[in-house]
Order: C-alpha cells, then structure tokens, then sequence
C-alpha cells in the first residue's frame, strides 16, 4: 500500500446516498461504508427522521445511491417510529416500485437495548446474524439512536467511573468497526449534544473538528460524551436548528403578525479527507431535503 494508493482509498468507499445531491455533496457522496458516521443534534433537530430515510434508501441498489442490503436499526430511548417508518417505506416504494420491495419494512431489523452492556451483546448476536446470511438482502447498515442515552445515568463523573465509560466506547467503536470492515457495512450513530460554557475557541481549548463552537436554537452546544467518544468515531454531522421570528401579513387583517420559521442547517464537522461544508434543509414528507442557499 503506497502512500498515493492510501488518498485514493476513501474515493473507492462505498456510500449512502442520502437522496438529495446537496446533502450528498456535503459529504462527498454520502454515507461512507467501512465506518462510523455520527448525527449529532438537539431533539427536533431531524436525527431519527434522517436515520429512517436512509433505512429505506438501503435497498436500493449502488446504481441508484443505496447499498442493495436490508439495515439493523437499535433503539434506545423511545418508541420506535413504526408509523412514520411505513410512511417513508411506501412513498420510496412508489418512486422506485422496480427496485424496493412492495413491504421495504420487512428488509429492516428493529431492537430496543436500555443499557451498554446490552448492546454489547446485541452486537454479538449482530455479527451471527449477519454471518449466518438468511436474509433476503445482506445487511448493509446498522443505526443506533441515540448512543447518549445508553450513559446518561449509568455512570458517574468520578475517575473511576469515567475510565470505565471510556473502555466502553472503545469496545463499542471497536466492534461497530470490525462489522463494518468485515462486512463492508455502513454504520450511522445518533448523538445528543449539551450546553457548553467556556471560551469561544473550542472545548477546553480542542476545536470541535473544523469547527470552533457548535450553535443551535440560540445556544452554545458541544456532542455529549465529550472527547473520548470523538475519538471513536470516524466522521461527525451536526444538525441545527433556529427559530426566527418573522413578519406575514394577513389578509383583511389590519396589522401583519409575528410567527415563528425554523431554519435547520447540515454542518459536517469532521471527516477523513473533507473539508467543512453545510447546507440548509427541510423535513418533508418526502424526508430530509437540502435546500440551495
């Protein structure tokens, strides 16, 4: 392996296309298999609306922007959205009624898991099902919504306790990026993010990725699990979202009146051969559309 054949590796990674060539532009193509991509952003934000989309987008083949496999989705916080899952399933099956199947959701895997520890073992049942290769189409994604929630109360803030958190996320990352090498999966892992207070350049003077601060919805925010799960992951995504106020006029109405808008921007913050790029979107029906600035 040569150091020239090394930069021209990431060009021959597999991708997921989000469906939308401005979103999929801002990651140099889409979803990268072979790795873990991180979605990070508060609640309302469109994390679980992108990771249902790309569920879907799954099944279709390379030459349409999917992977041609069937995705593992691992809740861990909320009831699944099942209902807006069936919706996303029937509109991509309308638009491709040749290439995804009349029920897409029979190629998608749900499990719950409460805790680390538990998806420690799911991931090892993970691997035999994937290994044994029954189902119709081979598993090509795997998602965890939300990886926060597993540690929001299981461990405290002394040093002990935080070592402890640390090796987790390493043996997590570690596994997540064994099956995504062995089996040349893509890997998509939600975040939440928590307000930051200290100085503008970065966190405890570490920049976050390209980026010096994060914002959304008027606050400074920082990725949960701070820096020693960045370390775990490959490429990291922020979704933001703001709220502003804006004059409409109405009709008949003797004054114009003050509703609220809200803008929500993709940022990549980070990833192996990128330089930053963002975008705005919109959630539709359709999914998650990026919108030309």
């Amino acid at each position: 392996m040569t150091p020239q054949n090394l930069m021209l590796l990431p060009l021959s990674t597999p991708k997921l296309s989000i469906g939308c060539p401005i979103l999929d532009h801002c990651l140099g193509g889409g979803i990268a298999c072979n790795s873990i991509t991180e979605l990070v952003g508060e609640s309302g934000s469109g994390k679980t609306q992108l990771c249902l989309q790309l569920t879907v987008r799954a099944q279709l083949p390379p030459s349409h922007g999917g992977l041609g496999g069937s995705s593992i989705y691992i809740f861990t916080e909320f009831s699944f959205p099942f209902r807006r899952l069936q919706q996303l399933g029937n509109l991509y099956h309308a638009s491709y009624p040749n290439l995804i199947r009349l029920e897409p959701l029979e190629d998608i895997y749900v499990h719950g898991v409460h805790d680390a520890q538990e998806l420690i073992h799911v991931l090892g049942d993970i691997e035999a099902f994937i290994a044994i290769d029954h189902t119709r189409l081979p598993v090509k994604l795997i998602v965890i919504d939300s990886i926060a929630a597993l540690f929001r109360s299981q461990y405290q803030t002394t040093p002990a306790d935080l070592k402890r958190r640390s090796e987790m996320f390493f043996n997590i990352s570690g596994t997540l990026k064994g099956l995504a090498n062995k089996y040349g999966l893509a890997v998509v892992v939600t975040n939440q993010v928590v307000d930051f207070i200290g100085p503008h350049h970065g966190v405890n003077g570490v920049t976050l990725g390209n980026l010096e601060s994060l914002d959304t919805s008027g606050r400074r925010v920082s990725p949960a699990l701070g820096l020693a799960w960045a370390h775990c992951i490959n490429s990291r995504v922020f979704l933001a979202r703001h709220e502003q106020s804006i004059e409409v006029d109405i009709r008949n109405a003797p004054s114009t009146s003050i509703c609220s808008q809200t803008h929500r921007t993709f940022h990549l913050v980070f990833a192996p051969h990128l330089a930053y790029a963002s975008a705005e979107y919109v959630i539709k029906k359709e999914g998650i559309v990026g919108v030309s600035q």
